[in-house]
């Protein structure tokens, strides 16, 4: 049985993020956590004005908080009807890292489901401040789901690498699963730039023929300046349904994290990506 973490704000691109899941996962034994993270900053409401004395803030925003997911999950029982899924709570007051971090941790998650939601309220911006920062700090896979996406199936799935590090099979289970599930074609793509070294290219590779014989490979060169826009309309162009990256030290995602401030950075790409991280 897998372990899937859904964090929500219950904002309309985390409910689409959670539904991208469970249609995802429609045929897998899964246990859904769906974890609200609260801050007592963000609760303006009337509910504060009537409240009784004998009640802390941090019980009513609990209470409130847990009530929603409650109606998010009657709902989602009430489409689905699906035996195979089975969903749980979690409402946090804390720092969303160390919540999701925390949660992973106690609940053995496999795989972590988030809507994707940019800055300014930019919604076709892929993920903003928050998706990134759990990307680069949480060591369970990321799946980021833009806000209009979904699920349809994985037919063309696109991952990326710069072989500037050694991949190894623990940290492409993921991947590995997901071809399981879905059998679907997989093309790697090579990004050339000055950093490359023809050892690690030959050695992943080897990895590559034996866990993913049928996969197929490509590369472009691109500069660090065009690079997310000379990947970005290779994803277009190919229309994949995946885009799938390790993040490491001096990968193509941490690359374009530390060239774009992460609070303003945008990857204006409307194709989920799994982001898995280097063991």
């Amino acid at each position: 049985m897998k372990a899937i973490l859904l964090p929500t704000d219950f904002s309309k691109i985390s409910i689409n993020a959670i539904h991208f899941a469970i249609d995802m996962f429609r045929e897998e034994s899964c246990d859904f956590y769906l974890l609200n993270v609260q801050k007592a900053s963000s609760f303006i409401s009337d509910d504060m004005m009537v409240m009784s004395s004998s009640t802390t803030i941090y019980e009513t925003l609990v209470s409130a908080a847990k009530k929603s997911i409650d109606n998010i999950i009657l709902k989602i029982k009430t489409k689905y009807g699906n035996d195979k899924h089975q969903f749980h709570s979690i409402v946090d007051y804390d720092n969303l890292i160390n919540s999701i971090n925390q949660s992973s941790k106690t609940h053995n998650i496999d795989l972590i489901v988030m809507g994707t939601k940019g800055s300014s309220g930019l919604e076709s911006v892929l993920f903003g401040s928050n998706t990134a920062h759990v990307m680069q700090q949480c060591d369970v896979p990321v799946l980021a789901i833009p806000s209009d996406c979904k699920f349809k199936g994985f037919n063309k799935v696109l991952f990326t690498t710069n072989h500037l590090s050694l991949h190894g099979i623990d940290e492409l289970k993921s991947l590995l699963y997901l071809k399981s599930l879905f059998n679907f074609k997989l093309e790697i793509l090579h990004i050339k730039d000055e950093l490359n070294s023809t050892n690690e290219v030959l050695s992943n590779e080897v990895l590559f023929k034996k866990y993913f014989s049928e996969a197929t490979s490509t590369s472009i060169e691109v500069s660090n300046k065009k690079m997310f826009e000379k990947v970005n309309q290779y994803i277009v162009e190919n229309k994949f349904d995946l885009f799938v990256m390790v993040s490491t030290k001096h990968s193509y995602i941490d690359r374009l994290l530390t060239r774009y401030p992460v609070e303003t950075f945008g990857l204006k790409i409307h194709t989920p990506l799994l982001v898995m991280n280097k063991v």
